[in-house]
């Protein structure tokens, strides 16, 4: 096997991975509907590719366990086996087992470790075991191939034929025995990729017994090929005598243009060579005869013709049905492939090269504008905001190809809810909306790991059992809805269940029991919800595999504030619950509005800025003032972060959104606004609360990144603790 380094392997890594999620999400379609034919062709084709590729990186460990269960979805294929729930299961782990394989591959890794060889073994066994009982269990849930699937019928400008097999047609040069080939090894090389359901031998250059050459070939076949093989494994076959033969090979539900042409091409007679394919299996009476009319209507001249697909029905070839669906199969087939086509990979890290040198030259250009500035000379001042404008546009088409879609992340949580849901014994499904806004990929990749236990909790907490909901005049099953939007600069993304909601008295006795709370507090049931994410807090009496240690939502919120995020939990009794997330769209570099306090520099993210107000003119008092009727409650960064001096005499207010409310920050100086490159804290400031992050200005100064949440929760504890002591 090649070297980690080698870029082929990790190329293969990559694309594997991207194909298993394909195959994974297939698998839970196929569960629900298993006579969806293009779904089980798409998940052998992932199958098929993941194969291949490990026989090119030579990873026999990967290449030997796929091809056990490409014999399994080859068989489903064939409609040998039906989709039952065991087999699915199967499926599943296999999926999941593929996915340990290429981790170890990512290692390094050329052979199994005893544990996960012994895992293997263990799970071709279970395949096989499907393979042994498929003549058993193929029945009216079987997926069977033919005419009735809308995967048959492409296009209605060619049919295609029920044929589920490749077909072949060789004929073999008069040469071939004196180089020392046996036309038969090659049908029985074609033994190796799959089963040959039918053969013709065809004779028709055979001479007379006088004319006869012993050492000449006379021979040709008609193959028709059950396999998963691609069309090059094929071609492989015939590698050492692709000079001495003429060779065809039609892929499985091939139009019935394309067989007519093969037809025409090969030298028999086309009445005989038609009735060979019948034989063979790769085109039925009624196909034939359809296209055989077809091609007559098309030779004919100044007639109208029809459309292949209107002959077909008249043929009973297809059913009428499928020739609307398959025109729109088609369209969204090309689609998607002109779609693809488009696409470029481009390595993560790369990316993120690029995103670290657009933030370096946005501190230069800031530096460079100060300095002009500074000389008063006009023409470069013009040339440096010009530079200033192109570095902008630089650093949005930058931020641009690190955006992704949320709805992969959100396609994962698909088995969640199916294996949690049946651990549990319930039945629940999932909702997705919003799957196509975006966000940046470092948000994506963190974003996982609270959602996971979200959902999760929604699962074991939030959903109750069947007969409690019949009970309380609700459907048996429970539903989980995931759902993503922008607002105000901001990606929100909810989790909500239908469930019983949040069991505010319970969370209150064991709030109570642990001290986090007093007897004689009073507290809203919304600031009672929120203590679900206080560390080691949990409501279950018992642990399970899935709570009951109050680790999760302490997780949740952990993970979320280090993406600069904020979570609040909206709970109604019998109801249901709904968490919600707030996130920055990018982590790296965001537009800002500098401020200054003293000797300080305080950057508030743009997004978040509703208006700048003088705080002279608005009636202020120390925690709040008057905006135009409205209470705004304010923060004063000199008091809170105790800076040294005394404040100016004229003084501003930024006015900022924090989710649905409004907040006052009130600042010594405006700046305006500044693009700003967003530089970590240390490990030393990790836990500083209000605080996100720092960026160099154009002077070489630092300036603090205020996090406006955390600002405003810290703010309001503070001030609810000093109220609780007086």
């Amino acid at each position: 096997m090649s070297d980690l380094n080698d870029e082929l392997v990790l190329t293969y890594i990559q694309e594997s991975r991207d194909q298993l999620a394909e195959l994974e999400a297939g698998m839970l379609m196929l569960e629900e509907d298993p006579a969806d034919r293009a779904n089980l062709d798409a998940i052998f084709r992932a199958a098929h590719t993941i194969k291949g590729g490990a026989g090119v990186i030579e990873c026999g460990f990967i290449e030997q366990f796929t091809h056990h269960l490409e014999n399994l979805l080859d068989q489903l294929r064939g409609g040998l086996l039906s989709v039952t729930p065991a087999l699915a299961s199967e499926l599943l782990r296999a999926a999941d087992h593929i996915a340990a394989l290429l981790d170890l591959l990512e290692t390094g890794a050329e052979q199994l470790p005893e544990a996960l060889a012994a895992g293997d073994a263990e799970l071709v066994r279970a395949l096989e075991s499907h393979l042994d009982s498929g003549n058993d269990t193929a029945g009216a849930g079987a997926v069977t191939p033919g005419m009735g699937s809308p995967d048959a019928f492409e296009s209605t400008g060619g049919g295609v034929v029920a044929s589920d097999g490749w077909h072949i047609s060789v004929r073999f040069g008069r040469d071939l025995m004196r180089t020392g080939n046996d036309p038969l090894s090659f049908i029985r090389y074609l033994t190796t990729l799959g089963e040959v359901v039918a053969l013709e031998t065809i004779t028709d250059a055979l001479p007379a017994a006088d004319e006869m050459d012993p050492e000449a070939c006379y021979l040709g076949f008609e193959v028709h090929l059950r396999s998963g093989a691609s069309k090059a494994d094929i071609e492989q076959v015939f590698d050492f005598v692709r000079d001495d033969c003429s060779l065809h090979i039609l892929a499985p539900r091939s139009k019935i243009a394309e067989y007519l042409d093969l037809i025409n091409e090969l030298p028999e007679d086309t009445m005989r060579l038609g009735e060979m394919l019948v034989r063979c299996g790769a085109l039925t009476s009624a196909e034939l005869d359809a296209g055989l009319e077809a091609q007559r209507m098309l030779e004919a001249d100044g007639e109208e013709r029809p459309p292949i697909g209107e002959i077909l029905v008249a043929h009973q070839a297809v059913r009428p049905e499928l020739v609307e669906a398959a025109a729109v199969r088609q369209q969204h087939v090309q689609e998607k492939k002109q779609q693809e086509a488009r696409l470029i990979k481009v390595r993560a890290d790369k990316l993120d090269q690029l995103i670290d040198l657009v933030g370096e030259l946005v501190i230069a250009g800031a530096s460079a504008q100060l300095l002009a500035d500074r000389a008063r000379v006009p023409d470069l001042k013009e040339a440096t905001s010009e530079v200033s404008r192109l570095v902008e546009d630089i650093r949005d088409s930058a931020l641009q190809l690190r955006m992704v879609q949320i709805g992969e992340t959100f396609s994962r949580f698909n088995r969640v809810v199916r294996d949690v849901s049946r651990e549990l014994g319930k039945t629940i499904t999932l909702q997705v909306t919003g799957g196509e806004t975006e966000l940046d990929k470092s948000v994506v990749e963190r974003i996982g790991d609270p959602l996971m236990h979200l959902i999760r909790n929604a699962i074991d907490h939030g959903i109750e059992p069947a007969s409690e909901r019949v009970a309380a005049g609700k459907p048996e099953a429970g539903s989980v809805g995931l759902n993503a939007y922008h607002d105000s600069g901001s990606i929100v993304i909810e989790v909500s269940d239908d469930g019983g909601g949040l069991p505010i008295e319970r969370i209150r006795e064991r709030a109570l029991e642990r001290g986090l709370i007093t007897s004689g507090d009073a507290l809203s049931d919304k600031e009672l919800a929120n203590l679900i994410f206080e560390p080691g807090f949990s409501t279950k009496a018992q642990v399970t595999n899935l709570s009951g240690r109050g680790v999760g939502m302490d997780v949740v919120r952990r993970n979320i504030s280090a993406l600069r995020g904020e979570v609040e939990v909206h709970s109604e009794p019998g109801m249901g619950s709904r968490f919600t997330i707030r996130l920055p769209l990018t982590l790296a570099i965001i537009d800002g509005f500098l401020t200054g306090v003293g000797s300080a520099s305080y950057v508030i993210p743009l997004d978040t800025v509703v208006e700048c107000i003088e705080l002279g003119q608005s009636g202020q008092t120390r925690d709040y003032l008057n905006l135009r009727g409205e209470v705004l409650p304010t923060i004063d960064l000199r008091h809170n972060f105790e800076l040294p001096g005394d404040p100016p005499a004229r003084r501003s207010v930024v006015v900022v959104s924090n989710g649905r409310a409004k907040v006052g920050v009130v600042v010594d100086r405006l700046h305006g606004e500044f693009q700003t490159v967003i530089k970590p804290l240390g490990n030393l400031f990790k836990h500083l609360r209000g605080i996100s992050g720092s960026t160099i200005l154009g002077s070489g100064d630092v300036a603090l990144i205020l996090d406006v949440p955390a600002l405003v929760s810290t703010v309001t504890r503070n001030e609810s603790a000093q109220l609780v002591r007086q």
